[in-house]
Order: C-alpha cells, then sequence, then structure tokens
C-alpha cells in the first residue's frame, strides 16, 4: 500500500492559521478584564444618586487633630457613589456656620467634632443637661444672648485647661437653625449624640431622615476608623443603614476603651438604603 503523502507546510500558512487564535486570546482577555473592572466599580459608570447631590465633611477637630487619610478616604467614597463633596474645617466652624448649614441643601453630613453629654458639674456626674456639638468659636458671655439664656449654646471645654468654646444643644437646632435638612443623612464621628435621643430628634424634627451616631464616650483613633468604615459600607453596595450599622460594629466593634456602640435614629430608618433616603425628599 502507498504510503499517504504528507500535506506541505509553510512558515506563511502556520502564520495564517495561528493568528486569529491569537487575537481571540486577546480578545477574551480583554473582555474578562472589562468585566471584573467593571462589576468590582459600578459606581464609576452608574452612580446610584442625582448628579449635584451634595455631601458635607465638616470637620472641627482639624486645628488640633487633623486627619488627612480620613478625609481622603471619606471623600473618596462619597464622590465614588455620586455626591459632589464640600469640606468645612478648623476656625469655619462657628454659631454661624451651624445656623446656616441647613440651607446649603448637602443630603449627606458627616461631624467630625468633639461633642459629648453635658452635666451640671463636678460634684452632679448623673444628670445630663443635654448633648452638645462643639464649635470652634471662643466663648464670651456678652454673645449670643438669647440663645445663652434659653440654654441653645453653652459653654464648653475638652479638657480643664483648654480654652472654652461654644456648643451647639437641640434647643439649637430645633429654634435657630435656618429653614430645614433635606432628608440628609447625619453621621456624627464624636462622643456621645445618642447618650440619648434629644439631640438625635431635634435634627430629625428639622429634616434629617437618618442620625448614626455613638452611646458613650470614644476614643479619636477608634471612631475616626469606624466611621470610615461605616461609610465605606453605606456606599459600597445594597446595604441598609441597620445592616451597614451592623456590619461597622461586627467588624470594628465597640470602642475597646469605653465600650460605646454605633447606634442610629430614628428605628425606621434603619429599613432603607443611602439611596433610599438621599432620595427621600424627591420622592415625597
Amino acid at each position: 500500500m502507498a504510503k499517504p503523502k504528507a500535506k506541505k507546510q509553510t512558515k506563511g500558512k502556520n502564520r495564517k492559521r495561528g493568528f486569529p487564535w491569537l487575537w481571540l486570546m486577546v480578545a477574551l482577555f480583554a473582555g474578562v478584564f472589562a468585566f471584573v473592572f467593571i462589576w468590582q466599580t459600578p459606581r464609576l459608570f452608574t452612580p446610584p444618586i442625582p448628579e449635584g447631590t451634595r455631601a458635607a465633611i465638616v470637620d472641627q477637630l482639624y486645628i488640633n487633630y487633623p486627619n488627612e487619610d480620613f478625609t481622603t478616604k471619606i471623600t473618596k467614597e462619597l464622590q465614588g457613589y455620586g455626591f459632589e463633596v464640600d469640606h468645612y474645617q478648623g476656625d469655619a466652624i462657628t454659631v454661624d456656620f451651624y445656623r446656616n448649614l441647613p440651607i446649603y441643601n448637602h443630603k449627606l453630613i458627616v461631624f467630625r467634632a468633639h461633642s459629648g453629654a453635658m452635666r451640671p458639674g463636678l460634684l452632679d456626674t448623673e444628670t445630663i443637661t443635654g448633648i452638645y456639638l462643639f464649635t470652634n468659636e471662643p466663648y464670651t458671655k456678652t454673645k449670643y444672648p438669647k440663645e445663652q439664656l434659653n440654654d441653645e449654646l453653652v459653654k464648653a471645654g475638652v479638657v480643664e485647661d483648654s480654652p472654652d468654646l461654644f456648643a451647639i444643644g437641640a434647643k439649637f437646632v430645633a429654634s435657630s437653625m435656618e429653614g430645614n435638612f433635606n432628608s440628609t443623612v447625619v453621621i456624627i464621628d464624636g462622643c456621645s449624640c445618642l447618650y440619648n435621643t434629644d439631640l438625635a430628634k431635634a435634627f430629625v424634627n428639622k429634616g434629617v431622615s437618618c442620625y448614626i451616631a455613638w452611646d458613650a464616650s470614644v476614643d479619636l483613633d477608634y471612631v475616626d476608623n469606624a466611621t470610615a468604615y461605616l461609610v465605606r459600607q453605606l456606599c459600597g453596595g445594597k446595604v441598609t443603614i441597620e445592616e451597614a450599622v451592623t456590619n461597622t460594629m461586627n467588624v470594628i466593634g465597640p470602642d475597646p476603651k469605653y465600650k460605646a456602640q454605633l447606634k442610629y435614629y430614628p428605628p425606621q430608618s434603619g429599613d432603607s438604603t443611602l439611596k433610599e433616603l438621599v432620595q427621600l425628599a424627591e420622592n415625597g
């Protein structure tokens, strides 16, 4: 039997046969890369919130306790979600700044500020006169007399020898803030702002849709880290407020020194996502 003749092959034919497979592999690799990239970062392509929606980072601590890494991380998360982010720092945080804050129309505000439950004096460690947010405006007896007489403003100091500053409370939010918040989500990176619900109720009655804060004193490094994680949770997927708060407590945990827990108010806001709360005014 005659031996079959082998087909003649040339280098040119080999290159022609392999060429389409090479391009197919390149195209396949590019497609997989594009799919993974888009899947991992969908917010870059389809922001969940309307264009022009504004958020704010109010950093009262910036003068004495700056944390650029905190600001950068949170700004990146908020911008990735679709927010345009305004920054207010240091000496800009005055009584009148807080007074006018609702009219700036932010839909999310992160307060990085000294705050706490005020007591009448050193001898009375049980009675709480209110929850207050610090400004950076030096305290004087003669300024804002009406607000001081109504207990809207108090004299506050961080430690015994620190300068006295004005601090705003629930009555200030209710009576002296101009306008109303627009279904704004408020996050307070500070001490004891949900020790009770007085300040939270005042903000909600002023138009805030959800108020998130800690129920006791917090260490600064801890609360900055936990707040950054919380914001990442809120901006990272379709998680509700309750899920984001719970995940933060499960991963970061309570404050190791003071045992403070992260909470939210009002209770019904826990069933909503950040997107739903931000769009509440438009839909309502």
